[in-house]
């Protein structure tokens, strides 16, 4: 494992091996169809996360848009675009999960 999963993922890889292999195997090809980039993608990854409201996502989407090169001041203008869509509320609850990850 070259990523470094959480333990509920760890867990889940290994007890439901054959179903981790599918969805992960979804998920290269998904990131390999198109034009856009390893930066790009994690940006939109993020809004996604950020939309559907879920922390462990935020972080993972975070730390990964991060190592595709984007900058902090990018990660937290995807944070201020979902203002209008989810409300400021959820925005805010999604910075402190973005701040989680860039301190």
């Amino acid at each position: 494992m070259s990523q470094k999963y959480p333990k509920a993922y760890q867990r889940f890889m290994e007890q439901f091996g054959d179903v981790w292999e599918a969805y992960d195997k979804l998920g290269a090809a998904i990131h390999s169809h198109g034009p856009l980039d390893d930066k790009t993608r994690e940006l939109a990854q993020l809004g996604i996360a950020i939309g559907s409201g879920s922390e462990g996502a935020v972080h993972s989407h975070t730390r990964k848009a991060l190592a595709a090169g984007a900058s902090g001041d990018e990660v937290r203008q995807v944070v201020l675009l979902a203002i209008p869509t989810i409300g400021f509320p959820g925005a805010m609850a999604a910075m402190t999960w973005v701040e989680d990850v860039l301190g």
